[in-house]
């Protein structure tokens, strides 16, 4: 991993860390937040998977407004950083454990 990778990779963790702090407290089965990305081209290659306990879970936080929420949070904290998600509908996915 070159150095320039180390930085953009601590620079997604904090900020995925901040989100799920924040998740953590406002939806229900929430546990964590991961990513996969490909440094050549960040940030359009950066896949964000959000994990719900159970399915149940995860189908009550894509029916309220939940994933509208955390889409915007996402894109809010990286644009904080100066990262623009150009489709954040496609880079963020929800899975159960």
């Amino acid at each position: 991993m070159r150095k320039s990778d180390k930085k953009v990779e601590n620079l997604i963790r904090d900020v995925l860390t901040e989100v799920c702090e924040g998740t953590l407290k406002s939806y229900d089965g929430f546990l964590w937040v991961t990513h996969t990305v490909k440094f050549d081209s960040f940030p359009q290659s950066l896949k964000i998977v959000c994990v719900f306990e159970t399915n149940q879970d995860r189908a009550n936080f894509l029916m309220g407004e939940g994933q509208q929420h955390v889409s915007t949070t996402i894109q809010k904290a990286f644009g904080k950083v100066g990262v623009q998600l150009k489709n954040v509908s496609k880079q963020i996915s929800y899975d159960i454990r």
